[in-house]
């Protein structure tokens, strides 16, 4: 039987681990030729080895999404070997160090903010005449619930996160009218992640669900559709 994604191309960010790893081979599951960056070619080289051992196709692209030009590289080497983008996975982000916002290290937020929402504009303006292509793009922004729900010492990342949802849905509204592209922001929750152990030094890592749950989601999502700019929490 034909797989759902089958003939599908999709771009996962930070997909050496975590959710990003998960999501690669779940959409890899479900026919999509998978692309898969992060800055770690050994940890891609790993999901891309799991995801060719049960039966899928993908591609790494070790590049790390800081750098001003590699997202455009990366853009037209896609480009130049497929037409469309139908889905792309927002998953890359960095946490940078908790602290009270007095106390925020200046070189350090500028780095959380070059990657959590410099690159991603950076990837949705290189990827976006791909986006149009397709007969039905979706593009999926892993968020976190401190965008919204200011907590304390979460301030910088929280910053980055409320900016990249808020030009990610900008986004959305803009092509809601003019194109087949949609933009979905999925808050993941607690998962069990080297993110999330980092935060929370002392959680039991069992507590928390696994990346599979998240990536099984965002994977439905790709599927099944979704309205111009949805929302949800997984969990």
């Amino acid at each position: 039987m034909t797989k759902p994604l089958a003939d599908k191309l999709a771009l996962v960010t930070g997909a050496s681990r975590g959710i990003g790893a998960a999501t690669a081979i779940t959409l890899a599951a479900q026919g999509a030729h998978v692309v898969l960056t992060a800055r770690t070619a050994k940890g891609l080289e790993e999901i891309e080895q799991a995801i060719f051992d049960a039966g899928g196709s993908a591609t790494i692209a070790p590049l790390d999404l800081a750098q001003s030009d590699s997202i455009a590289r990366l853009a037209t080497a896609i480009g130049e070997r497929w037409q469309a983008l139908d889905i792309m996975v927002l998953n890359a982000g960095m946490l940078g160090s908790l602290a009270a916002v007095p106390a925020i290290d200046a070189k350090e937020f500028a780095q959380v903010l070059t990657l959590n929402v410099s690159a991603q504009v950076a990837l949705l303006q290189s990827f976006d005449p791909m986006l149009r292509r397709s007969a039905g793009a979706r593009v999926i922004g892993v968020t976190s619930s401190v965008a919204r729900q200011p907590r304390a010492y979460w301030g910088a990342y929280g910053a980055s996160k409320a900016a990249f949802e808020t030009l990610l849905e900008a986004y959305g509204d803009e092509l809601a009218e003019v194109s087949k592209v949609r933009i979905a922001v999925l808050d993941p929750g607690a998962t069990r992640t080297k993110m999330r152990a980092r935060a929370y030094p002392g959680e039991d890592p069992a507590s928390v669900k696994p990346p599979e749950v998240v990536a099984e989601r965002i994977t439905a999502l790709a599927i099944e559709g979704f309205e111009a700019n949805h929302r949800e929490r997984v969990g």
